[in-house]
Parts: structure tokens; C-alpha cells; sequence
């Protein structure tokens, strides 16, 4: 009999280790089991904001990206129509300009042989110059009068270089075209000047654009990478 108690105590006691062990594991097992599930939530929350943020930088990014993109556009097209333009300007210019030129050296080469008493350059092409200069400048009616007379009859009548008219005439003529000239030039290098400003400011702004749109470019690479890393954490969570 004995014997038969000291088992059953030794039984008993057995159990009852075990079922304090059963105790503990439900006590702490369960503890463990909701600090897993509230990090999970935790998690999943943070990677919810996380990924809500990336996508709406992605798209802020992709339309910087669309904006960046139409001012460079932009600005190259301006660039191209004021290049065209100034061409355009500076042919006109080359042209005006050296047909100016001509016409104070055939001018100033008119004066000198009349100041001379000299009209034999009335059958050479400085005298065609001045026949075409007497119609297409800006003269009175008396001035183109004696300067009509004096081109159909001086080369046959001579020159009277005493009366002075002739002469006057074409150094007012010659005046005039100089001061034509001298305006186109300052006209030209003012319109040179402002050209290279804008095309200055232009190549910058191009380039800016350029820059601007291979960072962002890089950016959203890297922004897309990582929403695809944070749906990646939230289908393993």
C-alpha cells in the first residue's frame, strides 16, 4: 500500500508539472502571438503610408517630367525661330549695307571729279549710280530737276563748277545715305546684341530643362523601384 501511495504521489505530481507547463506555454504563447500580429499591423500600416507616398511622388514626378519636357521644348523652338530669324536680318543687312556703301563711294567719287571740273564719269557706271540714286532717293522736285538736267547735259555741255548746286546736291545725297548707313549698322548690331542675349538665355534654360528631366527621370526610376519593394512587404506581411 505503500507503495501504491508513493506512485500516486509521484503521479500526481507529474501531472501537475505538466499541466503548469500547458499554463505557461498559454500564458506566454499567446502573449508572443499578439505582439506578432500587432507588429504585423504595425507594418502593413507603415508600409500602406509608405507605398501611398511613393505613388503620389511617382505621379508628382511624372508630370515635373511632362512640364520640364515642354519648356525645353519650347525653349528650343524659340531658340531655332529667332536663329532663322536673325539670319534672315543679317542677309538683309550684308545686302542694304553693301549696296549703301556703294553708293557713298560712287557719291564721293562724283563729288571729287565735279569738284575738278571733271565730267567724264558721267559715261562710266558711277555715272548709271548716280542717274539710278537721282530716282530712287528722297529729293525735291527742284533738286531732281537740275539733277536730271545736269546728268542728260553735262557730259555734253560741260560743267560750271562756280554755281555750286550740283556739288551741294550730292554731298546732301551722300549725307543722307551715310546716315542711312550708319542707322542700319546700329539697328544691326542692336538687333546682334539681343539675339545673343536670348540665345544666351535660351541655351541656359534648355539646358536647365535638361538637367531637371535627368534627375527627375533618375528619381522616378528609384521611386518605382521602391513601390514595387513595398507591395513586395506588404504581400509577405
Amino acid at each position: 500500500l505503500q507503495n501504491m501511495q508513493e506512485k500516486v504521489t509521484a503521479e500526481g505530481k507529474k501531472e501537475k508539472e505538466l499541466f503548469d507547463k500547458y499554463m505557461c506555454f498559454c500564458t506566454t504563447g499567446a502573449a508572443d502571438l499578439a505582439a506578432s500580429i500587432s507588429a504585423a499591423e504595425g507594418k502593413i500600416g507603415q508600409a500602406t503610408s509608405d507605398l501611398k507616398a511613393a505613388e503620389e511622388a511617382k505621379e508628382q514626378l511624372k508630370q515635373d517630367l511632362a512640364s520640364h519636357e515642354a519648356s525645353r521644348a519650347d525653349a528650343k523652338a524659340a531658340l531655332a525661330e529667332a536663329t532663322a530669324l536673325r539670319e534672315k536680318e543679317a542677309a538683309v543687312y550684308a545686302k542694304d549695307s553693301s549696296e549703301h556703301k556703294t553708293n557713298v563711294a560712287a557719291l564721293g567719287k562724283a563729288v571729287g571729279a565735279l569738284e575738278k571740273g571733271m565730267t567724264g564719269f558721267l559715261q562710266t557706271s558711277a555715272g548709271a549710280k548716280l542717274r539710278q540714286l537721282t530716282v530712287d532717293m528722297d529729293l525735291s522736285a527742284a533738286d531732281r530737276d537740275i539733277m536730271s538736267a545736269f546728268l542728260s547735259e553735262g557730259a555734253s555741255q560741260g560743267y560750271a563748277p562756280a554755281s555750286g548746286q550740283i556739288v551741294g546736291i550730292l554731298k546732301q545725297m551722300k549725307d543722307t545715305m551715310e546716315k542711312d548707313l550708319a542707322d542700319m549698322t546700329a539697328a544691326e548690331e542692336a538687333a546682334i546684341k539681343n539675339f545673343e542675349e536670348l540665345s544666351a538665355a535660351k541655351t541656359k534654360e534648355i539646358e536647365a530643362g535638361g538637367a531637371a528631366i535627368e534627375a527627375k527621370t533618375e528619381r522616378k526610376g528609384k521611386v518605382g523601384l521602391l513601390i514595387v519593394e513595398l507591395k513586395e512587404t506588404l504581400d509577405d506581411t
